[in-house]
């Protein structure tokens, strides 16, 4: 597979998604970038401003998507408006590669464990790298399996946690690394 033929669906926060960004910028792949008005990014390239009709495609129940993730979100304006940005992502992606954390429960921490737990009701191939655990994790049905992750899919969804660590960001390199040899 060819990097010119592949899309990064993200969007293009500070931390896991701009270090999506970076990467997919210097190996040669188009990068879209979900936003909203009032949403604040760190990546300025293939920015694609959501309207009001096309964030409430990605609308949802909260009390589901609590239920669903165990513990409570937010009902403010603002979060919403992001996890219906998170919508679009993975809507429009094949696979999903998230850096973050892995809970107990088998759920994705904070506001990205949205995007994983969309993927998986969508059958999406998933990965995540835990960062306290130093590796990647791939969804299999009902657990996570330790298996390295690579870009098998010409459109992919990058996104994570803002708090990006040095180990996070050497993950993602390696995996356009391994992705799309140079």
């Amino acid at each position: 597979m060819k990097a010119e033929d592949c899309v990064l669906f993200s969007g293009g926060m500070k931390g896991t998604e701009a270090e999506f960004g970076a990467n997919a910028e210097k190996f040669g792949v188009e990068e879209v970038n979900f936003t909203f008005e009032g949403h604040q990014m760190d990546r300025q390239r293939g920015v694609r401003f959501l309207t009001h009709e096309e964030l409430q495609h990605g609308d949802f129940s909260l009390a589901y998507v609590s239920k669903l993730m165990n513990r409570k979100f937010s009902a403010a304006p603002l979060f919403r408006r992001v996890l219906q940005s998170i919508w679009h992502i993975v809507n429009n992606s094949q696979e999903v590669f998230v850096v973050g954390k892995i809970l107990e429960d088998n759920t994705v921490k904070g506001g990205t464990g949205w995007g994983a737990e969309f993927a998986k009701i969508c059958n999406k191939t998933l990965y995540v790298f835990d960062q306290e655990r130093e590796d990647w994790f791939r969804w299999q049905t009902d657990h996570w399996k330790k298996e390295q992750a690579k870009i098998k899919h010409k459109h992919f969804a990058g996104t994570g946690t803002r708090f990006l660590e040095p180990h996070g960001k050497k993950a993602i390199r390696e995996l356009f690394e391994r992705s799309f040899k140079k």
